[in-house]
């Protein structure tokens, strides 16, 4: 037997993360194929690994096992201005977890988005992945003669889906089996969660409230609670109007400035909308400056979501020549209510797509609640069992929850912590997981599509990483996974913490995907 005298070949040895390239993608290995096949001419098992591990020293043995970060990070680090202790990075391959870079692993850091990893891989198990949220139209007692004498309940079972269109083919539904009369009004139950709004009296997270990343959904998410603008201008005037149009809503322009500001910079002079309500009718009173011969389409959260939902429903109902009596609340359904008519939204499977690709906040926090309402036992807020969800998650697959702070699942929060290492180790357990493909394709692929459509162009991570990205005014950060030159698959989490993160610290986090995909 050889002797083995190589270190690199004995930790390949002791490690067992040697992995046999097929011949025909690499055919400079093909001795050690041969190397390997030795071991039938009377080679004891561990002489013949030796030789093989040794001739494939540019193969797992190669990965470094170092604290102190690569010369290109710290370089971005000085550029930046910033120091290492802002930094949190675990990275390596999946083959050998104790090699790789780890910088600061066990400091609790704000990771903005890339916390949509763990909502995502947590409702990947525990929601499933053909889980669907659902709306649907009752009635307290049967119809008789097309009349329901009570009033119509409209449930709301967190469908990611339910837009104008689905509405009116809920409402379709009832028409088609001969209803033409609603004597009750309508009760709007956005019951699933607990409060059932949880955008009352919440302080928003910036100076944006209106704009869609901003909305915090409830169970109904009509439209996802925004209703769209069409703002436009000539040389002289500006206008306002909503899609569905809305009549009994008021659009005061009166205090909309023109400006000579290109239409792409439109956002620059934007101000925020003042709503009143006058005996029930709320105006919308815009300020602020708009450029001249400018279109633009925009879905906000203006105007409150109760008021919108009833106006709509009625709208739709009468233009299919229904009728519709009585006041309008928000209530819950009662248990002996039967189901009239029913919309399901896509398979989370699918959803998941859209909350990572786009970094949806609203989906995602959806999703979050779906996990707390699945969990919460009765009289528990929907958000603290949605967070027991994901702690149990954690420590049922043996990972510690020290420093985790759960908020609203999205990273669209000033309080939610996590650690490099433990988002590590979701992405690795979840890699080697039942629903691996689902996560793998919900995740932007670096210079191709999502949040990454536009970066890492023309380098070596184009193609080969799948990372979710994060970025708050005070953090920048990366997490999922990158194929090195050997295609060995790593797990790579870089977060960064820092007041001036947003404008200078992607780089630095750059710096440490290409380093990976370098290896």
């Amino acid at each position: 037997m050889p002797e083995v005298r190589s270190r690199r070949a004995l930790e390949c040895i002791e490690n067992g993360a040697m992995q046999l390239a097929p011949e025909k993608k690499y055919p400079e290995r093909r001795d050690m194929h041969r190397a390997v096949s030795a071991r039938s001419r009377g080679h004891s098992g561990r002489g013949w690994l030796a030789m093989a591990c040794m001739l494939a020293l540019s193969g797992c043995a190669s990965v470094p096992n170092d604290s102190s970060l690569p010369p290109t990070v710290i370089a971005a680090l000085q550029k930046a201005e910033m120091t290492d202790a802002v930094l949190g990075v675990v990275a390596y391959p999946l083959t050998n977890a104790t090699r790789g870079l780890r910088l600061n692993p066990d400091l609790p850091q704000q990771p903005a988005s890339t916390m949509k990893v763990v909502t995502t891989v947590v409702a990947l198990e525990r929601l499933g992945t053909n889980a669907r949220g659902r709306t649907d139209l009752l009635a307290s007692e049967k119809p008789e003669s097309g009349i329901i004498k009570g009033p119509l309940y409209l449930r709301g079972g967190a469908d990611t889906d339910l837009d104008w269109g689905a509405l009116w083919g809920l409402l379709r539904q009832l028409r088609e089996q001969g209803i033409a009369d609603i004597q009750g009004g309508l009760v709007v139950d956005r019951n699933l969660f607990n409060p059932p709004r949880m955008d009352v009296g919440t302080t928003p997270f910036d100076e944006s409230p209106e704009f869609q990343y901003n909305v915090i959904p409830d169970a109904v998410n009509l439209n996802t609670s925004l209703l769209g603008f069409v703002l436009q201008s000539d040389d002289t005037t500006v206008s306002v109007r909503t899609s569905p149009a809305l009549p009994q809503l008021v659009l005061d322009t009166g205090s909309f400035a023109l400006n000579d500001n290109t239409c792409a910079k439109w956002e620059s002079t934007w101000v925020l909308p003042e709503l009143q309500v006058s005996r029930g009718t709320p105006q919308l009173r815009f300020q602020g400056q708009f450029p001249r011969n400018c279109s633009q389409q925009l879905d906000l959260n203006l105007v409150d979501r109760q008021w919108i939902t009833t106006r709509v429903v009625r709208q739709i109902w009468s233009q299919l020549g229904g009728q519709m009596g009585g006041a309008d609340v928000e209530g819950s359904t009662p248990a002996q209510a039967m189901v009239l008519a029913s919309h399901q939204g896509r398979p989370f499977a699918e959803v998941a797509r859209g909350m990572m690709k786009r970094s949806d906040n609203p989906l995602t926090r959806l999703t979050y609640l779906r996990l707390g309402a699945k969990a919460a036992v009765d009289g528990e807020p929907t958000l603290k069992a949605a967070a027991r969800s994901v702690h149990e998650w954690f420590a049922s697959n043996g990972i510690p929850t020290d420093g985790l702070v759960m908020d609203n699942g999205s990273g669209l929060s000033r309080s939610e912590r996590i650690t490099a290492q433990q988002m590590a180790a979701v992405l690795a357990t979840a890699y080697h997981g039942p629903y691996a493909p689902e996560l793998l394709t919900s995740l932007p692929v670096a210079g191709v599509d999502g949040t990454l459509a536009r970066r890492f162009k023309g380098t070596a991570v184009e193609g080969r990483a799948r990372l979710k990205t994060g970025t708050l005014r005070n953090v920048a950060a990366l997490a999922g996974y990158v194929r090195d030159q050997q295609e060995r698959m790593w797990v790579v989490v870089a977060l960064l913490n820092h007041d001036e993160a947003s404008k200078k610290g992607r780089p630095v986090l750059d710096k440490v995907v290409e380093w990976v995909a370098g290896q």
